[in-house]
């Protein structure tokens, strides 16, 4: 196959073509310290432990989480989508907050599908923005719902509600009534210019709408009581008189406002969401949206009594959860990712193969491919899809379709037609969303013994093994105190984790026909997964492009 000038990979100097090359990721599985809600230390995970104890060289710890996959803090745990954005693209493309600057900047938000869809109410209804008023910078941003609120005025919307969310968590405990001043200056001016603009609702972040992991649906409700029907304990005629008058109760502080909504002369509530409504979510970060977006979107309900279910027009600022398409509609799309690595290798002759079951068969092919569908090269790549089990809870069949997943593998390494093999092993995330620790022990065990059968083939093959993850769930199960002891609720249960972590996950290269002299660098401070694209390249025998982000191994004599 001709290759473009442009695509040319030059030859690696020290590693040969021609290895076959699996390539598996652990979905949801972390590093953390061994305990018994640590689910992969708990398993019989013999496979994996040998990846570990062996050569000290070719097994290390990567970060899947924060800056390292592109989003803007520390704090942000990594995902599914930008864990394999950043595998296959080899470099790291900004996501969350960062996305929703340039895409504000740009003016490209306005004239993207998710906007132009709730703009379609401006005409004769109101547009609803609800989220968390700071300028913390953790959740959201003051200045890009203000942006938001002025650029949708420009474009049309004549009546807009605000419905804040206080913060004092990621801010100062008081700094909200200053945010509410000058929401409420801006709200101002575009009444002085025609449009009804008001703040219609409020309450204090860990006590309305923004619980996260399905913590406390009644957080949920209590906004959905103000922002929906327009109910609250406490009324009030303005936003700022509310926030300053219920800071001065007993124990007050900004996280813990209790619900208020802002009613007119009449008493009567100025901003309930109703049909035909538009509305937006302008948090950027998906932690504290989900549960919300579920009570918004979601027509099959049952967390709560939502009283009336209106027909509105939902978009996130961005999508909150890949897996579950939530929200359907968004105002900033996912990065525009270039010159993946799949796409190179395609270019370069390397002919590949990818499988994973339903649930996670898009990352593997269409995350992986920088958020592109379809092959590059249909002669050089097969893909593969193994329908997941449907209708039941995956701690029900915790070993999901590991097997099916190494027996194509398998397959397709023996058959010799492919020079990478790519896969992912769901078990470990999934079956920990549920919060079932003896479910999610068997998940690791089978994703265990899956990883055994793929690296069987390659040892029969001569081949080259890696193996790693996209971020961390399974290893820890359960909530931590602040000393990171198991934490408990007022009952003294147990407070279970179904969420992702922040811990790094390992990788680990080997088999037969990996070159003797290769082994990880020691030089790399804080490597991350957009790492492994340039290491996997230079597997297969070539030099990766200059802008990747750098190789994980070294070759010494």
């Amino acid at each position: 196959m001709a290759t473009n000038s442009a695509w040319k990979l030059d030859d690696h100097p020290k590693l040969p073509k021609g290895k076959t090359i699996a390539l598996i990721v652990l979905d949801g599985w972390g590093e953390s310290a061994p305990d018994e809600y640590n689910c992969i230390h708990t398993a019989p995970t013999p496979t994996m432990d040998s990846l570990k104890n062996g050569r000290p060289d070719t097994w290390t710890l990567i970060k899947a989480h924060g800056t390292a996959v592109g989003l803007p803090s520390e704090d942000d745990m990594g995902n599914s989508e930008v864990g394999h954005n950043a595998l296959g693209a080899g470099r790291i493309f900004a996501q969350g907050a960062k996305l929703c600057d340039i895409a504000l900047a740009s003016g490209k938000i306005f004239d993207g599908e998710g906007f132009k869809y709730v703009s379609e109410s401006f005409e004769k209804n109101t547009l609803h923005f609800v989220g968390l008023l700071s300028d913390g910078g953790v959740h959201s941003r003051l200045d890009q719902l203000q942006l938001l609120i002025k650029g949708s005025a420009e474009r049309g919307a004549k009546r807009i509600r605000v419905h804040i969310l206080t913060d004092g968590r990621d801010v100062l405990d008081g700094s909200s009534v200053g945010f509410v001043e000058t929401l409420e200056a801006d709200l101002a001016k575009l009444r002085e210019n025609g449009v009804d603009a008001q703040i219609a609702s409020g309450g204090g972040r860990m006590y309305v709408t923004l619980d996260r992991y399905e913590n406390d649906w009644g957080v949920v409700k209590r906004g959905w009581d103000a922002q929906v029907l327009g109910e609250a304990p406490h009324k009030f005629k303005n936003a700022v008189e509310a926030v300053k008058t219920l800071r001065k109760e007993p124990g007050a502080n900004d996280q813990y406002l209790p619900p208020f909504v802002i009613v007119d002369d009449a008493g009567k509530a100025v901003g309930p969401i109703v049909d035909g409504d538009a509305v937006v979510t302008f948090n950027f970060r998906a932690d504290r949206m989900v549960m919300h977006a579920k009570a918004l979107e979601y027509e099959d309900f049952d967390k709560f009594d939502r009283v009336r279910f209106p027909k509105i027009r939902y978009a996130g600022m961005l999508e909150y959860d890949g897996e579950l398409k939530l929200p359907s509609r968004y105002l900033v799309s996912p990065p525009e990712i270039d010159r993946t690595s799949g796409e190179y290798l395609t270019h370069n002759g390397v002919s590949t193969f990818a499988c994973s079951e339903t649930v996670k068969f898009g990352h593997v092919t269409f995350f992986w491919n920088g958020n592109r569908s379809g092959y590059f090269n249909e002669k050089l790549e097969q893909y593969v899809e193994i329908p997941s089990d449907s209708g039941i809870s995956f701690n029900v069949k915790p070993k999901m379709k590991a097997l099916e997943i190494a027996e194509k593998a398998r397959d397709a390494i023996l058959s010799g037609k492919f020079d990478q093999v790519r896969v992912n092993l769901p078990n470990s995330d999934m079956v920990g969303h549920t919060g079932d620790i003896d479910a999610t022990v068997v998940a690791c065990e089978a994703a265990d013994v899956a990883v055994k059968m793929i690296l069987d083939a390659i040892e029969q093959v001569k081949g080259i093994y890696v193996v790693t993850a996209d971020h961390g769930n399974a290893e820890d199960m359960v909530k931590r105190d602040k000393a990171g002891k198991p934490a408990l609720d007022k009952e003294g249960k147990l407070q279970i984790l179904t969420s992702h972590t922040l811990k790094p996950v390992p990788i680990a290269i080997g088999g037969p026909g990996l070159s003797e002299g290769v082994r990880f660098r020691k030089d790399l401070e804080i490597p991350g997964l957009a790492n492994v694209a340039a290491t996997v390249m230079n597997l297969h025998g070539f030099v990766a492009p200059a802008d990747y982000e750098p190789t994980l191994i070294e070759v010494v004599e």
